[in-house]
């Protein structure tokens, strides 16, 4: 029977190593990529602090985020980490202070220019490994819940802390490449279906050329006029679920449904909703409801006699169940934006001030589509879908000793490591990339 070690002397003399031995792929790839000088070139923001560089402070915020840190408080444990900083290029890393200090000095002038560099980045990740020429718009919100007194919180829809003050930001995916498209934070009493005109108007000016089709598709919280009447005028075809309203609802009781499968029904009617200038395409789904109730409380929208019912407007020239098939692929961004507020600090807000908060949702959607293209350019196809966290925890943290042969540095990986096939194949797949 083998015992435990007795007698076992512990020294904290050992200093080369770091978990975050992983780090080293994604300055890599961060290098290839230019970001360091390219946030030099187009950002312009007067540094107060000349110990570090502005590009310094941002990929300071950002390297965190992809490494699991979700606040800025435990960053301090990157200060200590020499390892950490040399395989990042970090000169040293600030501290906690520091950085939120940063944040609360960050003009709009700046924060635009945040903008368009993760626009022009994004264009070129589109067409790589090839240019999807037929895109998918997903638009979703979440709500922030906040605690304290904090710029710009307000008390809206919270559906889990009723009367908490929230942020409640709207995002705009590509369902192709899951990319993150263009993002609005806003206050916690914004309906979404008021900002949702401007979200999709900027999205569409960053589409780059070659782009043949574009179509949409939309929770509740998008049914609003303006913005269907907008996307009937560009052509853009479009699914979103309908609010429903007392003429939707006696709508229900004329429908002649055909069934398409034992439990599910589909009907269609064309209806003009008070306020808007045409009649537009309606498309209901019904489902038959269980007799378990636990069943029923996990269907969605609402019910009415026996029927758990579903109702989309949309311009698409499809069969209805088609058309519901097509709206039902949305789910993904749901998993985005739960892997937002879990493997990134979606939820944590760092300061009391508006547009600091702001610049640190937008840094966040950056980190979040640089790993996105990192998974998509440089690792096996069976590891572009995996989570953050399982890209962590497989790659990224991983004990790392840095050590000098010759005046030259070497970074020893455990020999057993389990991925090491994949660390080489991202690797040279980053040494590759024509960017």
């Amino acid at each position: 029977m083998r015992y435990g070690p007795k007698n076992l002397r512990i020294t904290f003399t050992a200093k080369t190593l770091s978990h975050f031995g992983g780090v080293y792929l994604l300055y890599q790839f961060l290098t290839k990529l230019g970001l360091k000088s390219r946030i030099a070139h187009d950002i312009h923001l007067i540094q107060r602090n000349h110990r570090y560089s502005l590009s310094d402070m941002l990929l300071a915020l950002v390297y965190p985020m992809m490494l699991g840190l979700d606040r800025i408080e435990t960053t301090y444990l990157l200060r200590r980490n020499g390892v950490f900083q040399y395989l990042t290029g970090l000169p040293s890393y600030p501290n906690p202070t520091a950085l939120r200090r940063f944040l609360l000095r960050i003009n709009p002038q700046a924060l635009r220019e945040v903008f368009q560099l993760h626009g022009r980045l994004r264009n070129q990740f589109i067409q790589k490994p090839a240019l999807h020429k037929h895109l998918i718009f997903d638009l979703d919100s979440t709500v922030l819940t906040v605690y304290g007194k904090l710029q710009g919180a307000k008390i809206g829809y919270n559906p889990h802390k009723r009367g908490r003050p929230s942020y409640h930001p709207v995002i705009c995916f590509e369902a192709h490449t899951k990319d993150c498209w263009h993002a609005i934070f806003r206050p916690g009493n914004t309906y979404p279906g008021s900002v949702a005109l401007d979200l999709i108007k900027s999205s569409l000016a960053k589409l780059p050329y070659g782009i043949r089709s574009l179509r949409l598709r939309g929770d509740v919280g998008f049914y609003d006029h303006q913005l269907i009447e907008f996307l009937d005028e560009k052509n853009i075809g479009y699914a979103i679920i309908a609010k429903l309203t007392q003429p939707l609802q006696r709508k229900l009781s004329i429908i002649r449904f055909r069934s398409i499968s034992p439990l599910w029904q589909v009907g269609s009617f064309s209806y003009q909703p008070m306020g808007w200038q045409k009649p537009h395409k309606f498309i209901v789904m019904r489902k038959r409801l269980p007799e378990s109730h636990s069943e029923q409380v996990q269907l969605t929208l609402f019910q009415l006699d026996d029927w758990a019912y579903h109702i989309l407007v949309t311009n698409l020239p499809l069969r209805p169940e088609n058309i519901w098939r097509f709206y039902h692929d949305r789910a993904g961004i749901e998993l985005i934006i739960r892997q937002l507020k879990h493997d990134y600090p979606l939820g944590k807000i760092p300061t009391r001030n508006f547009t600091a908060n702001e610049i640190h949702f937008h840094l966040l959607l950056l980190a979040y589509n640089l790993i996105n293209w990192f998974k998509r350019l440089c690792l096996p196809e069976e590891f572009q879908s995996i989570t953050l966290g399982t890209l962590r925890n497989q790659l990224l943290i991983v004990p790392g000793q840095l050590v000098y042969t010759d005046n030259r540095p070497t970074l020893k990986l455990p020999e057993n490591f389990l991925y090491r096939e994949v660390f080489e194949y991202a690797l040279r797949n980053i040494r590759r990339m024509r960017i």
